[in-house]
């Protein structure tokens, strides 16, 4: 460590953030819960054969990473829509909403969750507050520990486990960035369920872009 903290002695808050988050994300796996994982990747396994709609929704840098997600999803081979873009097909009894909130409590996030419920579609809350309002109304539940813009004293994560240095991690960062690898390896957990292969993804790659 004091090598790379060599290496990058002129710019010391990147070398000292970039280690908080990388640590924060690994020691993540010590509170992460198995059986909430398996819940979440058996119901995308279902939906894919039974060809249900997956619907991810997130607001804000939740939004983004929901939308990486749902990339990922589409070159698997998933009907997999994003909320709030122009082209959403219609969410009906079965289909899979994945609502992505840090806090659980984003209002656009949990009246989206409320609808999707009333139609009889199974939503998944990834958040970091299973007291929260998405939580509660969800079908499945996974947490995802980090640090959300309204963390400051309710974020026990932060005190018991795994550690917070604020400055290092602004707005939510932690939150964010934990749920992106975690999203990453959910992919590859359905890439080995589904029987995909790196070339089959490959192939549904889009082949114009600009």
């Amino acid at each position: 460590m004091e090598a790379l903290v060599k290496h990058f002695e002129r710019i010391p808050h990147f070398i000292r953030a970039y280690s908080v988050i990388a640590r924060f994300i690994l020691n993540a796996l010590k509170v992460l819960k198995s059986e909430q994982i398996e819940k979440f990747v058996d119901v995308l396994v279902e939906a894919y054969h039974m060809k249900r709609r997956v619907l991810v929704m997130g607001a804000g840098r939740s939004g983004l990473v929901g939308r990486a997600f749902a990339l990922r999803l589409k070159h698997l081979g998933y009907d997999v829509y994003v909320l709030g873009d122009t082209i959403v097909s219609p969410v009906k009894k079965d289909d899979v909403v994945i609502a992505i909130s840090g806090s659980g409590r984003t209002a656009l996030i949990v009246t989206a969750a409320e609808a999707a419920k009333s139609v009889g579609a199974k939503v998944v809350a990834i958040t970091t507050y299973i007291d929260s309002p998405l939580a509660k109304l969800a079908d499945i539940v996974v947490e995802v520990p980090g640090r959300t813009k309204i963390s400051k004293v309710e974020d026990y994560f932060a005190r018991q486990i795994l550690g917070i240095h604020e400055p290092l991690a602004p707005l939510g960062t932690l939150f964010e960035d934990t749920t992106t690898v975690f999203l990453d390896a959910i992919i590859v957990e359905l890439m080995y369920r589904l029987g995909k292969s790196e070339e089959d993804l490959r192939n549904a790659h889009a082949n114009i872009e600009i």
